[in-house]
């Protein structure tokens, strides 16, 4: 996390995928990972139709692990600059067009309104901030995943994901001096209703069942966005100084996101 500063008394925290982006992050880089030979055409296939479902239907706590589970058997093992080679290659292409124009608006707004602008995603960090980066967001908290020998281990360090958000969002908070009462988080997914609780001004975005039926009957706004952002219009090239913070690249995100199991993740935690 960048340094903490004084200027903002209050920010606005958003979730990453179906709320900033019309899909998930980590399974939209399937396609240059099949060029690449990282996964094979089975894989790709199969990543293409967790995207679809996940689109249409979101992403409830157990549909996650299932997908965790599957993409932790794929990423596991891969070369940790081969992938950072690809994501820098591909970052702009595959994500940009993903993201949504009213959440681009909203962020804008936010910052407008002296707001910071904080994405906190389950995804791995190296991918969470370079899309931060490409929308103008300073600050960001993504999952981290441990690398050993220049691979991916499959396990866990920090887990962004239910609960740990909302830990995530008193910490950031605390160091930055944000009234809680007067910050803003966004959010289509039922598993980050801890994150929703923590601030003074919950939004659903896109909402899955769960969350639409708990928003409905605590007088939450619900957004729906649907246009994606045409990245010719909205989002320049991606510069050096961006390619360079790609870090490992985009399997972190697939392995933080639907990467491990359930067991896995309560040894994490008890470390």
């Amino acid at each position: 996390m960048p340094a903490p500063h004084q200027t903002a008394t209050s920010a606005a925290f958003f979730d990453l995928d179906k709320t900033i982006i019309a899909s998930s992050s980590a399974l939209a880089f399937s396609k240059p990972f099949l060029r690449q030979g990282l996964i094979n055409r089975r894989a790709a296939l199969k990543s293409a139709y967790a995207q679809l479902m996940f689109a249409l239907s979101g992403a409830d706590a157990d549909r996650t692990e299932r997908l965790r589970a599957e993409i932790s058997r794929m990423c596991t093992g891969w070369d940790v600059n081969q992938v950072q080679a690809i994501v820098r290659e591909t970052l702009h292409d595959v994500v940009a067009p993903l993201v949504y124009a009213e959440a681009a608006e909203l962020i804008e707004h936010h910052k407008a309104e002296g707001r910071d602008v904080i994405v906190l995603s389950a995804t791995g960090e190296e991918v969470v901030q370079p899309i931060a980066e490409m929308l103008g967001i300073t600050h960001c908290m993504g999952s981290r995943m441990e690398i050993v020998d220049g691979r991916y281990s499959g396990k866990l360090d920090f887990y962004c994901y239910g609960e740990y958000k909302a830990v995530a969002a008193r910490r950031i908070a605390a160091e930055r001096g944000y009234d809680l009462a007067s910050c803003h988080a966004y959010t289509d997914s039922s598993t980050d209703i801890p994150l929703l609780e923590v601030v003074g001004h919950p939004h659903a975005v896109n909402p899955d069942k769960a969350l639409r039926r708990l928003a409905q009957e605590r007088g939450w706004p619900i957004h729906t966005f649907v246009n994606p952002v045409s990245p010719r219009t909205r989002f320049p090239a991606p510069t050096a100084a961006v390619a360079v913070g790609l870090g490992i690249g985009a399997v972190a995100a697939g392995a933080t996101l639907f990467g491990l199991s359930r067991r896995r993740h309560r040894d994490s935690g008890s470390r």
